[in-house]
């Protein structure tokens, strides 16, 4: 059977124009990236549809065109093939490729507006420090047991997501850990893959500039269970509404977790400092370096995923209790004049609500708090004022600053942020549009056991203006302000 056959044996098929008893090189659905011999998938994208370089494409060596509409200029000697969903037979097509790598490890997706990375990425860490060989797919980075790769997409496309599980089991890799992002479910970049477990963590505002509704995004990661197989888990958080949503039409075992409701996972929080969290979690109680409610949650679903994976019940408590923070994810550090630094990746109402929450719950009045924050450009609008009222509201001072502009005017996106603010609090905002300046302000502003939290941005080293990205580091840019201070 050739190459091509092997690849399409799986994706439903309208019609054929050539032969399909050839040998193809490679998939491309970037026609700059074609070569010779290669299969070419046209998709219709949401800013170029793929249809308009099948020329293209065969003029570089497409030796097969997978396609929505055959094209009516056909070149002799190139097969055609029209499917109803050039999305869908993709990702097929690239699991095929690669040898279906999803079925030789066990991969288990992590989907919610907030807590994605965190949970992956300590999932990683609590596997590796188990004596497993891990793989992750992130936010952050990619890694292949110990060999990281830089992440570009919360989820890559179909191809590359295939091509790293494929690194993965060729390393022995037994566990991967994956971020799935509603963008990525929606556009079928993980179809074809076998999960053997599905995580919701939360859904909260995020999105609608690409979703148009939130009942939409909702459904959209509810899709993501409802194809989860009989064989697999489902663990939700019990303590969102949206989690009984995400179990209505799944196949797969249903588990939960909460703080506040009845769960198969139950967590209370017993003590919660700036130096972590000691949670009673079932029966048992741990100490955690994690801080805030939002991260007792995170907790939460990985005990419960790596119960469900195995793990023995004390054994995941004694990792839990060994796992560090997430680059970005409530990274903080204490100056020598003991000014408390944080940086978060807080980019959705609800985030910089958990965090804001979190920091007032530990701090006392006598600390102010100065937040720095700002909204991306060329995303959903409708989340800058709800930032900017959560900001006023649960802050002593804020710097309201450019995220990352991208093509927007940054004093275009500061005025849509504070047109959230009520009245009352005008007075403890102000705006500075270059965020490094924001930065050095509010270090100037803080006196001794004072906090900072800059959030939006966390793990980002860069700053996106205008097309051009530029090195731009919270927590670098904050440490060496609070050291010039020291001096």
């Amino acid at each position: 059977m050739s190459l091509l056959k092997d690849i399409l044996y799986k994706v439903p098929i309208d019609a054929v124009v050539g032969n399909t008893n050839v040998q193809v090189a490679h998939i491309q659905f970037d026609s700059r990236l074609v070569a010779l011999n290669d299969v070419f998938v046209a998709i219709s994208g949401t800013v170029a549809d793929g249809h308009k370089f099948i020329d293209k494409a065969v003029a570089q060596g497409a030796l097969v065109v997978v396609c929505e509409r055959i094209p009516k200029n056909k070149v002799n000697g190139v097969t055609y093939v029209q499917v109803v969903d050039t999305k869908t037979a993709l990702a097929i097509m690239a699991s095929n490729f690669y040898g279906n790598p999803s079925e030789n490890l066990k991969l288990v997706g992590v989907t919610g507006t907030n807590g994605k990375t965190t949970v992956t990425t300590l999932l990683y860490q609590l596997f590796k420090k188990a004596g497993y060989k891990v793989g992750l797919l992130s936010t952050v980075k990619i890694l292949v047991d110990d060999a990281e790769y830089k992440a570009t997409h919360t989820t890559p496309d179909s191809l590359a997501i295939n091509k790293y599980l494929s690194l993965m089991a060729d390393a022995g890799v037994e566990y991967c850990f994956m971020e799935v992002s509603s963008h990525g479910i929606h556009q079928k970049r993980t179809e074809g893959l076998h999960f053997v477990g599905g995580v919701f963590t939360n859904l909260s505002h995020d999105h609608l500039d690409y979703h148009n509704t939130f009942a939409e995004y909702r459904d959209v990661k509810k899709s993501f269970f409802d194809h989860l197989p009989k064989t697999a888990f489902a663990l939700v958080n019990a303590d969102d509404k949206n989690g009984a949503v995400m179990l209505q039409n799944t196949r797969a075992k249903q588990f939960s977790y909460a703080l506040k409701t009845y769960a198969d996972y139950k967590a209370q929080i017993l003590e919660n400092q700036f130096t972590g969290l000691l949670l009673k979690v079932n029966d048992s109680e741990v100490w955690t370096r994690l801080i805030g409610a939002f991260n007792a949650y995170n907790l939460l679903a990985i005990y419960g995923v790596a119960e469900l994976l195995g793990l023995e019940k004390q054994e995941i408590l004694r990792l839990i209790s060994s796992l560090e923070s997430v680059s970005g994810r409530f990274q903080y550090l204490i100056s020598e004049t003991k000014i408390t630094a944080i940086v978060d990746y807080a980019h959705t109402p609800d985030a910089l609500k958990n965090v804001l929450e979190t920091i007032n719950s530990i701090r006392t009045k006598n600390e102010e708090l100065i937040t720095v924050v700002g909204c991306g450009g060329d995303r959903d609008k409708t989340k800058r004022p709800k930032m900017g009222n959560i900001a006023a509201t649960l802050s002593t001072k804020v710097i309201f600053t450019s995220d990352n502009p991208r093509s927007e005017v940054p004093e275009a996106i500061i005025e849509d942020i504070e047109a959230g603010v009520e009245p009352q609090h005008f007075k403890k905002t102000m705006s500075i549009v270059d965020r490094k300046q924001a930065i050095k302000t509010a270090c100037q502003l803080a006196n001794s056991n004072d906090i900072i939290l800059i959030a939006g941005k966390g793990h980002e080293t860069y700053q996106e203006i205008k097309g051009e990205r530029f090195d731009f580091d919270d927590f670098k840019i904050v440490k060496d302000y609070l050291k010039q201070l020291e001096k």
